[in-house]
């Protein structure tokens, strides 16, 4: 069995996390829940400033408060996946893509592994005090939103995103139903209760 855990991203991870966005664009893959890690290729230092701002952050009706992880696979101390969490919501952000983004590498979908990511996201959602997760995703990306369905979540509703030229899918979980029914289901993959900074 694989344990995971969640790492908040450093300097030490620079090349990994660059392979990892590398990856995606090897595979012509859109990138989800990275914190922009994307447009900071040339400049990780900035990108790990960036992150240190985006969590200390008033809250606006321009930009909230977040947290980005790593998901990482202790077998082979690899990036298995990211995630992004806004820790409050602006009007904008109720409407459209929520408090959770997320995504797992090309080469390891398939495996269940965005379930744990997500499962990992709610318990983190918790210690923040967010007691109902809204999440969404391109109603053509049935991966994700089955993940966020076999997690609680419930389909509020359907919207076009101008913003991404797609139909997208509503979900809210109800964050400490879905960590108490799924415990049994995914904490037997978590390293550990904390998360972990290198």
């Amino acid at each position: 069995m694989n344990d995971f855990y969640y790492e908040i991203p450093s300097i030490k991870r620079k090349d990994d996390a660059l392979d990892y966005i590398q990856e995606h664009y090897d595979y012509n893959s859109k990138i989800n829940g990275v914190g922009g890690l994307h447009r900071y290729l040339d400049d990780y230092e900035g990108w790990l400033k960036k992150l240190d701002e985006d969590y200390n952050r008033t809250p606006s009706e321009d930009l909230v408060p977040a947290r980005t992880y790593f998901l990482i696979r202790k077998s082979d101390d690899k990036i298995i996946g990211m995630t992004n969490i806004r820790l409050t919501l602006n009007k904008r952000l109720k409407e459209t893509s929520g408090h959770i983004g997320y995504g797992i590498r090309p080469t390891e979908r398939g495996n269940g592994y965005n379930k744990i990511n997500l499962y990992l996201a709610l318990k983190e959602c918790e210690n923040y005090n967010i007691d109902e997760a809204l999440l969404s995703a391109d109603i053509k990306n049935e991966a994700s939103w089955r993940t966020m369905e076999a997690l609680g979540g419930v389909k509020r509703e359907e919207y076009y995103d101008e913003e991404e030229q797609a139909t997208m899918v509503h979900y809210t979980i109800n964050v400490k139903e879905a960590l108490d029914k799924y415990h049994d289901t995914y904490e037997p993959y978590i390293l550990s209760n904390k998360t972990k900074q290198l």
